[in-house]
């Protein structure tokens, strides 16, 4: 393999050719705060995917190596992020009963087959993927997961038994069970909780005004959740409140993951398939947004197809290391690159701090609340609802209000599944009704130049001879019928009528059904004695056109340009408008 193309599928050879020592001493940086971050907040998204915590540091190592091999981001933070240790629990919950090892094998088995679609997908250069999912539908999946999964971490905040995969199903079981809250675990899990929100809010700009340096101040805030588990952890050891009724971690394994085959089941394949297929495009669409948008600031390239395979790489490496599904983190990305991270060695770092704390530090974890993990949940993901987006979307696009909403509401009443499915369903059927009926506009001559607008906007000079109908959308088989209604009823109610003019400045595409309803317009519009001309057609759309029989047929000409159209077919209607002043045109909108 030729060294261009080892480097295209390998991009880690191209940073590595060039990597010096400002570029270690940036990343070695970057990976300090980001393992200070990372560290509870992989304990505690193992324990919002019904896993044993250990099983988030395994996914926080050898997956970060694996992206830093094969990923094209320079910032992207990959490891267990909380939406997608959501639709693990969703979807390993229907096949394994929590805590029981068969759950713990679904969750390795659905990072092995969330692994291998994301590099099929890579290889087959689908990366065009994340532009299939409107932005309503994700913000609206993630505003609804972020309120679901701060609503189902308030059973570890009470100290008390409940379960459900919806909101109303959890809330339920909240109240059912309130009169059992245990008051040393609510007291640790709201102080922890009401400090990780000041520590986000309030720590820097204090900091900043008692003279702190920047840099140190952000190192300090973001190591907010580390306090939280030290001071919890400690007050837990020391006042023996494990045998108060506080939930601890307990026992976490010592020691690096373990390198095994993950199970091999095709049933366990077919059932988790579809879980699987929504894990990919969903992390690898907040992936790559997350990526795009720190590359932006540094003027750097992301390219999706390699990031399907990196993405794909860590996942099956969370798989073959007892690990689960990992995509790369929003917050964890902005952190990693306000820390000055310049390379995916940050990653790599990161891993061997990581593996260093799975190693040596696991111990000190054995008395550490699950509130105060609980706490750390709740504040990340609260960061993440955006509620005001609803008003947003509302006064832009009632369309788009609709896909988000109604996404938002499924997710909340029924689960993260079926949630994405009715959004993107819903998205994808008000594209096809809103196809369907194109925007269509009488034009006529703006007075005093060659640009053609909108009757009902502008004052324009119109023909009584010919009828310049422009289609805003492309044509096709949804739209078609809805095309040739409109040119019909137009012709009925002009009997002077001498030609019609399709105007196609917007046209893209006109597919076969299109065709034959453009065919059936010219014989019909014969017949009556009409005309049809088209004028501004596209270069690819004629391309196609020639390509078929329609222009043999075609009683009319194609005309470059509108203008021509016009000069050519009523000269008189053209003179007059050329004669007169632009002034006389006053202009709303085009």
């Amino acid at each position: 393999m030729r060294l261009p193309a080892l480097s295209s599928a390998v991009p880690a050879i191209t940073w590595l050719s060039r990597y010096r020592g400002p570029e270690f001493s940036a990343d070695l940086v970057a990976a300090i705060i980001v393992t200070i971050m990372l560290i509870p907040q992989s304990l505690a998204y193992a324990l919002l995917a019904g896993l044993p915590p250990q099983v988030g540091l395994y996914a926080s190592i050898l997956p970060l190596v694996a992206y830093a091999v094969f990923g094209t981001s320079r910032a992207l933070a990959v490891g267990p992020v909380a939406v997608v240790s959501l639709m693990t629990a969703a979807a390993v919950s229907k096949v394994a009963e929590p805590g029981s090892p068969e759950y713990l094998g679904a969750a390795i088995a659905l990072a092995l087959l969330s692994g291998g679609m994301l590099i099929a997908m890579g290889v087959a250069r689908l990366g065009f993927l994340a532009n299939l999912l409107s932005h309503p539908v994700v913000s609206g999946f993630i505003t609804a997961s972020g309120i679901l999964i701060a609503s189902s971490q308030l059973k570890h905040i009470l100290g008390v038994e409940a379960h459900g995969h919806s909101l109303f199903s959890i809330v339920g079981s909240l109240a059912r069970h309130i009169d059992e809250t245990n008051l040393w675990t609510l007291g640790i899990g709201a102080a922890a909780t009401a400090f990780l929100f000041w520590v986000r809010s309030r720590l820097k700009p204090l900091l900043l005004r008692l003279g702190i340096p920047a840099q140190l101040a952000g190192v300090l805030t973001k190591a907010g959740p580390v306090a939280a588990v030290i001071v919890t952890t400690s007050l837990v050891s020391l006042l023996n409140l494990g045998q108060s009724g506080v939930d601890i971690v307990g026992t976490i394994p010592q020691g690096l993951p373990p390198v095994s085959a993950p199970p091999m089941d095709l049933d366990l394949f077919a059932t988790l398939a579809p879980a699987a297929l929504l894990i990919s495009v969903i992390g690898f669409v907040e992936s790559m947004s997350v990526a795009q948008t720190l590359a932006a600031k540094k003027r750097q390239r992301v390219e999706a197809n390699n990031e399907l395979i990196g993405l794909g790489a860590a996942n099956l490496a969370a798989a073959f290391s007892g690990g689960y599904a990992v995509t790369g983190g929003f917050a964890r990305s902005v952190v990693n690159f306000d820390a000055g991270a310049e390379t995916p060695m940050a990653g790599v770092f990161t891993a061997v701090g990581i593996a260093l704390t799975a190693l040596f530090l696991t111990p000190l974890f054995f008395y550490l609340p699950k509130a105060t993990l609980a706490a750390t949940i709740i504040v990340a993901v609260l960061s993440l609802v955006d509620l005001k987006a609803l008003k947003r979307t509302f006064d832009y696009s009632k369309s788009d209000f609709a896909a988000m909403a109604a996404t938002i509401l499924v997710v909340l009443t029924v689960g993260v599944e079926a949630g994405v499915a009715a959004g993107v369903g819903l998205s994808v059927a008000l594209y096809l009704w809103r196809t369907s009926r194109p925007h269509m506009a009488v034009v006529g001559q703006v007075p005093g130049t060659e640009h053609f607008r909108n009757i009902l906007r502008h004052e324009v000079t119109t023909s009584d001879t010919v009828l310049t109908l422009r289609v805003d959308e492309s044509l096709y088989f949804a739209s078609a019928r809805f095309l040739e209604d409109n040119i019909y009823d137009m012709v009925a109610e002009r009997p002077e009528l001498k030609h019609v003019v399709l105007m196609c400045p917007a046209v893209n595409l006109i597919d076969a059904s299109a065709l034959e309803s453009l065919e059936a317009i010219v014989e019909r519009l014969s017949s009556a004695g009409v005309t049809f001309h088209m004028s501004e057609v596209k270069g690819p759309v004629m391309d196609r056109l020639k390509r078929s029989r329609f222009l043999d047929g075609l009683t009319g000409q194609v005309f470059l340009s509108q203008y021509e159209a016009m000069r050519t077919l009523d000269p008189e209607a053209t003179a007059r408008a050329d004669s007169a002043s632009p002034a006389r045109a006053q202009a709303h909108a085009v």
